[in-house]
């Protein structure tokens, strides 16, 4: 046996704790998750500042289709379903308003659509009448329902 080899004491082997072996495994495991995850959490805010502008639009062009409607119903002289719209279309308004900052309007279109309410009772009992002044008061209202939204 060779002297050199005879002196030297082998050395210990380090050996990793279970609980360091899980330990990283955990860690490998977690940093895989969050890779996974960060992509995904961003593609599903994008997703949702999609949705919520989409629905924007709808609450939009639902609150102008029941004034068109009301519109077009009373220059027909068909008075009753013209009421109807034009109750849809202030109803529809009201609850758009009432979502405060949230609201599909403006901070400045919500003030102008106030002015829109103050003509409500006098359009709907003109309507219930089928007084033919109804159709002068909606083309009115039509014409600063487009000036506020365009403001």
């Amino acid at each position: 046996m060779n002297a050199v080899n005879a002196d030297a004491q082998p050395k210990p082997v380090k050996s990793t704790s279970l609980i360091q072996r899980v330990s990283f495994y955990a860690d490998l495991l977690l940093a895989a998750f969050l890779l996974g995850f960060v992509p995904m959490w961003l593609k599903s805010r994008q997703y949702s500042r999609s949705l919520s502008e989409a629905e924007r639009q709808l609450s939009l062009a639902r609150i102008h289709n029941a004034l068109i409607s009301a519109v077009i119903e009373v220059w027909q002289s068909n008075y009753e379903p013209a009421r109807q719209a034009a109750s849809d279309f202030f109803t529809l308004l009201r609850a758009e308003t009432d979502r405060g900052n949230n609201a599909a309007f403006s901070p400045a279109q919500r003030e102008g659509v106030q002015l829109l309410f103050i003509q409500r009772d006098e359009i709907i009992t003109l309507l219930a009448q089928s007084d033919s002044a109804a159709v002068g008061r909606l083309a009115d209202t039509y014409g600063l329902y487009r000036n506020i939204m365009n403001s």
